[in-house]
């Protein structure tokens, strides 16, 4: 064990230039999932169930593999990779107690990723959501990544959604309101692409502590956007939070990761930078 804790240290201090010990110490001991992809749908480390299940479309139970959503053995960004191959009405999530741990007041956490996506060849009419982290019913909260649906080029957006009837009080179509409206970060020109990996990660900080709430967007390590001055107050049931991914993707996704709180700036940019992925980290 302290071999591989040795070996894991140094790869990172290699890979992220001047940080030290702690900073390792510190993303691993906030880490609650982690899912490589590596030939198998479950995740290789979880504080609770490591288990990808499927729901929607008639389909349930354990993640198996389909006409849709395959692993591919290499050509990930750190080997293999979640394939979605078109849009489908199926779900893959991860849930449970460890994972996400829902908080009824001062809630946070991180959720990291990496996508290889053309946005406007592979996606088909319609939003797309890479990740989302759902509860009981959409109009008590909602927390998603989205690529947009008419625009051309499609807008990517990271958006924090409370309570319906604070974020929403006159029920008007998010597609027609302003961006000022929205509660979200929003991006109109994102270099994703079909050969290149690009990787995202969204914090969300004291969720449920009225408008001392924030989250912030980050592309390939550089924040793209902070949510600010929004009431971010939620109304889940704990035990019904879910992790879901590929709402509508087309694409490949790798190293899905869940951080227990608001990674920094500096920590976002030490995840983008390990050599081996968050397996460095474990």
């Amino acid at each position: 064990m302290r071999l591989r804790l040795f070996a894991n240290v140094a790869t990172f201090l290699f890979a992220t230039g001047p940080v030290f010990a702690a900073d390792v110490a510190a993303l691993r001991q906030s880490l609650t999932l982690h899912a490589a992809f590596d030939g198998q749908f479950d995740a290789d480390f979880s504080r609770g169930d490591r288990t990808l299940h499927l729901a929607g479309g008639g389909t349930s139970g354990p993640a198996k593999e389909s006409d849709t959503l395959k692993l591919t053995r290499d050509g990930g960004r750190f080997g293999g990779a979640l394939h979605v191959t078109k849009k489908n009405p199926v779900r893959p999530y991860f849930k449970g107690p460890g994972v996400l741990d829902y908080k009824e007041a001062n809630w946070s956490g991180s959720v990291s990723v990496w996508l290889r996506i053309s946005p406007d060849e592979d996606l088909e009419p319609g939003y797309c959501d890479p990740i989302q982290i759902v509860g009981d019913s959409g109009r008590k909260g909602f927390i998603f990544l989205e690529w947009s649906k008419d625009e051309t080029p499609r807008h990517f957006r990271y958006a924090i959604r409370p309570l319906f009837e604070i974020w929403n009080p006159n029920n008007t179509d998010w597609a027609l309101m302003t961006d000022a409206q929205r509660p979200m970060v929003q991006i109109k020109d994102v270099p994703f692409s079909r050969t290149r990996w690009t990787h995202v990660v969204f914090t969300f900080d004291r969720i449920n502590a009225g408008k001392a709430g924030t989250g912030t967007l980050y592309i390939d390590g550089k924040s793209q956007g902070r949510i600010e001055n929004w009431d971010l107050t939620f109304g889940w049931q704990a035990d019904k939070v879910q992790l879901v991914l590929a709402a509508a993707y087309v694409g490949h996704m790798d190293d899905l990761a869940v951080f227990d709180r608001a990674l920094t700036e500096r920590e976002v940019m030490q995840v983008h930078a390990l050599r081996n992925g968050i397996a460095d980290l474990r």
